[in-house]
């Protein structure tokens, strides 16, 4: 055993002796009766129940807002999770709560705390940094599209979490998680668990009960990757079905917000408040319905009932560790059939598409000089204030590198490296050439020629090898809680040596893969295999605060 590893499992021993405890398998902080009321725990808590709760007056959306705080406060120095607390989160509570005592209910979201990634614009006292220092007390001329109808909904924006820095399109060597405004943060299913990214915060807040959900970003993986790994259910939408106005872009042709949560019930909740048109992204006007689909009411158990499911095996490779995530994909097939669907399994994509996919540079020309585009045109050129003069590309890699808090060149520029490089933007023909590239890579020779040629409701696969092909075609996925490794596995670490990739306990995920728009359909897969697996109860996070609605109703 290396000195390394020793070292790594005595911090393991130290933390799993610390208040933050779960004890034979259970939390330490279990459902508590209060003047003979059961007050639930927040850990596993849903909208359905916090509304209830709300609107019975057993609690209050200050007494939600508090114990949420406090929680945040028992872990963040641990986890690193959230980087700032909005400082108005307890009157808007307090506004929400005279607002339901008038009669008054926006929705089932009102008064419910959620958090949302740090590069998610806000007009309030929270920054929105993408977790760059570059962008400290820069200032918005309005909410952000989804900012906006989270607040119409009546739900309170908590705080923002961290990040992997710029969405983890800045370096080649850094680490999921980390960012120079928010450090490294942390998932909670292993010491020094990676969280994976970009929506690391995002992921670890809503998976330990630090909010009741939260809101993430994806590009290409990074709401449906750290939903994996903290047992969460994640919905990546069709880009277009939520506006990205004022959040901080990669791509405006891969880039979508979407939900986490611990539930599939609950991801629906918050989808149903986010999507819709905005005026301020041109990309919603596609969305084909006047009015959305009833989200919620698509998690119907019988949901793949007459189902056709694909599978494109030749998309999955097995890599180091992955054993445990095969084998359990195989038991979910049969989980699938038994619902009522049929599996029409050993699809492939085309050689073509394969190769692409797996070796050709289309999809890296795309994100390049969309970013180099897309970041002053629908960000830093809208900046009411903007102390630090970032206007382009350029700017903030400069400023990166010689801020000393952005830690270069330990983590090197090497992202901006390549787009600056590239030598043009998403205005020239050859952009427009590696794109059509993308559309067929995953289009007609990928897996909507899949769905399309075979009459496929959805495909499936492992989460591991999901986000890629629907990221350059824009299409949604859902990704649901499959298992865990096992408790001997062997400990896997990152390319840094400072995060574990695998490990005992870490969860992963099971994808559903649709067409554009398809969410509804999608959900209603999800809920049908999440409602037959109850997965997420099977292992504990080692660290969770103990705080719950109890310690605070009355205070």
């Amino acid at each position: 055993m290396s000195a390394s590893l020793k070292s790594l499992l005595s911090l393991i021993a130290l933390a799993l002796a610390t208040i933050f405890t779960v004890v034979n398998g259970q939390y330490s902080c279990q459902t508590q009766i209060v003047n003979g009321k059961p007050f639930p725990s927040l850990i596993e808590v849903t909208t359905e129940e916090l509304a209830t709760g709300l609107e019975s007056g057993q609690f209050t959306s200050v007494d939600l807002v508090t114990a949420y705080i406090a929680r945040i406060n028992e872990v963040n120095a641990t986890l690193n999770v959230v980087t700032e607390i909005n400082p108005d989160a307890l009157s808007i509570a307090a506004e929400l709560d005279a607002e339901r005592a008038n009669g008054t209910v926006r929705g089932p979201l009102h008064g419910l705390p959620i958090l949302i990634k740090g590069n998610i614009g806000t007009l309030d006292k929270m920054n929105t940094t993408a977790g760059s220092f570059a962008l400290l007390g820069a200032t918005l001329p309005r909410d952000s599209g989804v900012a906006a109808k989270l607040r119409a909904a009546g739900a309170i924006i908590l705080g923002k979490t961290n990040l992997s820095q710029w969405a983890n399109f800045r370096s080649d060597n850094s680490t999921n998680g980390w960012s120079a405004y928010g450090g490294q943060t942390y998932a909670a299913y292993y010491y020094h668990q990676d969280p994976s990214g970009s929506s690391s915060g995002s992921g670890v807040g809503a998976s330990i009960g630090l909010a009741l959900a939260a809101l993430g970003t994806e590009t290409s993986g990074s709401i449906l990757s750290p939903s994996e790994v903290n047992n969460l259910v994640g919905i990546k939408p069709t880009v277009g079905l939520t506006s990205r106005a004022l959040v901080v872009p990669i791509s405006q042709r891969q880039d979508t917000v979407g939900p986490m949560a611990r539930t599939v019930k609950d991801a629906a909740y918050l989808l149903q408040a986010i999507a819709g048109k905005d005026p301020n992204d041109n990309y919603t006007s596609a969305i084909p319905f006047e009015t959305l689909p009833d989200y919620v009411g698509a998690c119907n158990f019988s949901g793949l009932m007459g189902k056709r499911i694909g599978i494109p095996r030749n998309v999955i490779y097995q890599e180091k560790g992955d054993g445990p995530v095969l084998a359990a994909f195989e038991a979910a097939i049969t989980v699938i059939q038994k619902a009522g669907a049929t599996v029409i399994d050993n699809l492939n994509i085309t050689a073509y598409a394969l190769d692409q996919y797996f070796n050709g540079n289309a999809s890296g020309i795309v994100l390049d000089a969309d970013f180099v585009s897309d970041l002053p045109g629908e960000f830093l050129s809208k900046l009411v204030k903007n102390p630090n003069n970032v206007h382009n590309l350029e700017d903030v890699r400069n400023f990166t590198q010689h801020f000393k808090q952005e830690d270069y060149p330990d983590r090197d520029t090497a992202v901006w490296d390549q787009s600056l490089t590239l030598g043009f933007n998403n205005t020239d023909p050859r952009f427009w050439a590696a794109y059509q590239i993308n559309l067929q890579t995953a289009g007609p020779q990928g897996i909507l020629g899949l769905i399309a040629n075979h009459s496929l409701d959805a495909l499936i696969l492992p989460t591991d090898f999901a986000p890629g092909l629907p990221a350059l075609v824009g299409t949604p996925a859902v990704t649901v809680p499959m298992g865990f490794y096992p408790s001997n596995t062997t400990v896997i670490m990152n390319q840094r040596g400072d995060l574990v990739e695998t490990g005992p306990n870490i969860p992963f995920g099971i994808s559903f893969i649709g067409t554009a728009f398809s969410e509804a359909s999608l959900i209603s897969y999800a809920y049908a295999f999440e409602q037959r697996t109850m997965v997420r109860n099977q292992v504990q996070p080692f660290i969770v605060p103990n705080t719950e609605l109890s310690n605070v109703v009355g205070m």
